[in-house]
Order: structure tokens, then sequence, then C-alpha cells
């Protein structure tokens, strides 16, 4: 698993390559939202169009980016999620708690 930062005006993308199946890979996401917190970012869109799955592991470490920015008075947004990836944030009643979009553009114009 990799993953890419981008900056959009004063939204930051981190878009992730791989399965997030837990390990030091998929804590490193959380780690990275922190340190961006620690830099004053409050907007950040997670995109996972190239992640083709996810275990519990992963779904916590997206609640975990998810509080560390709602603490900070921040927004997580995430796009491109993949049927069987969105089908675990439906099975788990998450999806109620994300917002998703379908590109990383539509979620940064939403902000």
């Amino acid at each position: 698993m990799h993953y890419n930062i981008k900056e959009y005006n004063d939204v930051t993308v981190i878009s992730v390559k791989g399965n997030l199946m837990g390990g030091p890979e998929t804590v490193a996401i959380h780690e990275k939202v922190k340190e961006l917190i620690d830099n004053n970012v409050k907007k950040i869109v997670i995109d996972l169009a190239k992640v083709k799955w996810m275990n519990s592991s992963g779904l916590g470490t997206m609640m975990g980016c998810l509080t560390s920015l709602k603490t900070a008075n921040g927004e997580l947004k995430l796009s491109g999620v993949a049927e069987k990836v969105k089908s675990l944030f439906m099975m788990t009643k998450l999806i109620t708690i994300f917002e998703t979009y379908d590109t990383v553009e539509d979620a940064v114009a939403d902000f």
C-alpha cells in the first residue's frame, strides 16, 4: 500500500493505492492525517479509487482519521470508493458517517 499527497488550494488530497488491511502502512495514513492537522490542514480528501479492498483495520483507520479531523474542527471526505469497499461501509452503517464522492474533483468542490 502506498499513498501520494496533492494540494488543491486549501484542500489536501491523500490518494491511496493498494489494500487497507492493517499493519504499519495502514497506520501511516492516520499518522499522516494527524501530521497534516498539526500543520493546520483542516480539509482532507482521502481518495480510495485505487483501493480494491479493506478490512476492519482499514475501516478503523478511516474512523480514526475522521475523528482526528472532527476534533480539530476539520472535515474529511472520501472519493472513488470501489463497490466492494462501499459495501463494507454499508454493512457497517459507516456510509452514513462519511461523505463520499465519485471523484476527487467532486469532493474538493464540495468544501
